[in-house]
């Protein structure tokens, strides 16, 4: 019952904000197709580089619809509503709300892949997008709902949260395999950005909407994330530090 309670606040939160989530999950998106993908006529590996674009946003639209969900509302609430005091001393196992929110933010991430599937729905590029194009979607969201969730324990106050999206959400946007491949970085650097969720996350994607089987390695690396990240929020929940 936790993990409904909770999920049920999201989709009440949702449906209060239902047009400014919705334009903002189209905004930043929508503006990186028309520059990239429309204003630079291009290929990338021997496609139209919208091929490749569309992906990589659609892979970015999970990562940032998932971590604004919870970065910004959890820490409002541990700061200042004080709401998770209530959570303490309520009967609600802690591990219920900690689900309910990692769950409640991958879906909003997904949200914001299924707008821009639908925006650009029109475009004739062929590429596929199947139930395990989502199920990665959805894995992408919960590591980073997870990753929020830690974050916005670890803020020390409200304005906190936009600047974790500066040095996080703001590098990998562009760096991980979204606007161009990891390919063209130089030895080393390269691994290492490989190795993020978000780079994973748009392979993957991208290998199926070309027709291909992602490989287990990308599974296999957001799973591993999201058992780091889960298990701290866990640690810091149940031992109340900084609560």
């Amino acid at each position: 019952m936790g993990i409904i309670t909770v999920l049920w606040e999201k989709w009440v939160e949702f449906r209060r904000d239902f047009f400014k989530i919705t334009v903002a999950a189209m905004i930043s998106p929508l503006m990186y197709l028309i520059i990239f993908g429309l204003g630079i006529q291009t290929t990338s590996h021997g496609e139209p580089y919208l091929n490749f674009l569309i992906p990589g946003i659609v892979a970015m639209a999970t990562m940032t619809g998932s971590f604004g969900a919870i970065a910004q509302s959890m820490s409002v609430q541990r700061l200042y509503e004080r709401a998770l005091d209530q959570i303490m001393v309520s009967p609600t196992p802690l591990w219920q709300f900690i689900l309910g929110q990692i769950i409640g933010g991958s879906l909003r991430g997904l949200y914001a892949a299924g707008v821009i599937l639908v925006l650009t729905a029109p475009i004739r590029t062929g590429l596929t997008f199947n139930a395990l194009s989502f199920l990665i979607m959805f894995l992408n969201g919960t590591v980073f709902a997870t990753i929020a969730l830690v974050l916005s324990f670890l803020a020390k106050s409200y304005t906190d949260a936009p600047r974790f999206t500066s040095y996080i959400i703001m590098p990998m946007s562009f760096l991980c395999n979204t606007f161009f491949s990891t390919d063209q970085m130089p030895a080393g650097f390269r691994q290492v950005i490989a190795l993020l969720p978000l780079s994973q996350a748009s392979a993957m994607i991208r290998a199926i909407s070309g027709g291909q089987r992602p490989g287990a390695f990308g599974f296999a690396v957001l799973a591993a994330y999201l058992a780091v990240f889960g298990g701290i929020a866990v640690g810091f929940i149940y031992r109340k530090k900084n609560l």
